[in-house]
């Protein structure tokens, strides 16, 4: 055997059939709770992934952060001490006159260096408080000691729930109340076709350069809106403790909500992804009363609609187009005439033309009332007259069964 030959060992072979399982590809697939944790750290808020043990998590952070082609650093919380988020002291020669700086770790000194990067908070729920609360000025203030990390790192967490933590502690609420939370869930066709050897790939999200002030406009009324509405809602602490250590209302995280939904829109993003990152910001009651006003916001001009029947689009889901000829109907009330009057009806017989036909039963029977004397019958009530028949013969025939009953 020649002298430079290598001497293979069963161990070689081996090695050899791990890196052939260990290699996979990616493609892209529709997944929103990995859109809506690109978008976050698109935005750059810090992000909290919660989901049980062996979920995918720290999988679906390595792969992220290859695709963003960002370093990856991993900091396992619970087994560190407050003073390695911190930092250190340090004496130097005149304590008196230059003070004790906060010696930062070797983790921070080589995200800083690196100048950009990903920082994996791992095992955050198994954290004790005073770890926690060392944590605070990283996740808000992204100092470690004396030192800052640089616009360029993202900060992204990873928890499993207290009972299926080792050892696990609740969040603390002011630790809670920095992080955008997303339930981490597996998705079975996800799973397989990743052992098959093909994974989704994480992306940013590709912001319009046209619509960013338009997006930035949207966001400020829907949640200026929502607050003026509703001040109760600024900040609403939970009761419970599990709830606190969770996503709730504040001035700060609306302030990240605000972001977040200047994102979205700015990338096109679906409601689904939308609903997760609010949600996941300021808790599923405010988060779902926010989404409701920006559903509305979406609605188009009744004005418009009126202005050319021939034209409109109703919304698909059945709550918003209700809402649109519910709207249609009131700017006929508040200014009306002849014109407006023919013009609702047309607009309700498209709307019965394109949707469920009880939809535009009380906007039809709201919008005969307002008919002046004068005013001729337009040829469109004959063609609502049947599907409001059948509507209320049907509502009539739940009645007597339920008095059957």
């Amino acid at each position: 055997m020649p002298m430079n030959t290598p001497v293979r060992t069963p161990l070689d072979t081996a090695d050899r059939l791990s890196a052939l399982l260990r290699a996979t590809t990616t493609e892209p697939r529709p997944d929103a709770q990995l859109e809506a944790l690109a978008l976050a750290v698109s935005a750059d808020l810090p992000v909290l992934l919660w989901g049980e043990p062996g979920i995918g998590k720290t999988a679906a952070l390595t792969q992220l952060a290859d695709s963003l082609d960002l370093p990856l650093t991993t900091v396992i919380a619970s087994v560190h001490e407050p003073s390695d988020f911190s930092g250190l002291p340090v004496v130097g020669d005149d304590p008196a006159v230059q003070g004790v700086p906060m010696a930062p770790p070797d983790w921070a000194v080589r995200l800083v260096r690196a100048g950009r990067g990903l920082l994996f908070l791992d095992e955050l729920s198994t954290a004790p408080p005073a770890v926690q609360a060392a944590l605070l000025r990283l996740v808000l203030e992204r100092r470690v000691g004396a030192l800052r990390l640089p616009p360029g790192v993202r900060i992204v967490a990873a928890a499993n729930p207290r009972s299926s933590a080792a050892d696990g502690w609740e969040l603390s609420p002011p630790l809670a109340n920095r992080f955008v939370h997303l339930q981490w869930a597996h998705d079975h066709e996800v799973v397989v076709r990743g052992l098959a050897g093909t994974w989704p790939r994480a992306t940013l999200p590709a912001l319009d350069p046209d619509h960013l002030q338009a997006a930035v406009d949207h966001a400020r009324r829907a949640v200026c809106g929502l607050l003026t509405a509703r001040p109760a809602l600024v900040h609403r602490l939970p009761g419970g403790e599990s709830r606190r250590g969770g996503a709730w209302p504040s001035p700060r995280s609306w302030e990240s909500t605000l972001k977040l939904i200047a994102f979205a829109r700015a990338a096109g993003s679906s409601r689904d992804v939308l609903s997760l990152l609010v949600r996941g910001t300021v808790g599923d009651g405010p988060g779902l009363e926010l989404l409701a006003a920006l559903d509305r916001l979406d609605l188009p001009d009744p004005e418009l609609l009126l202005a050319d029947p021939a034209g409109a689009e109703f919304p698909d889901r059945g709550d918003l187009r209700q809402a649109v000829l519910d709207g249609v109907v009131a700017a006929v009330r508040e200014r009306p005439d002849r014109a407006r009057w023919d013009a609702a009806w047309a607009l309700l017989v498209r709307a019965l033309e394109t949707g469920a036909p009880d939809l535009v039963v009380v906007p039809a029977t709201t919008l005969a009332t307002l008919r002046r004397d004068d005013w001729d019958v337009p040829e469109a009530i004959e063609r609502l007259s049947g599907a409001v028949r059948v509507s209320r013969g049907a509502d009539e025939a739940g009645r007597r069964v339920a008095v059957g009953r």
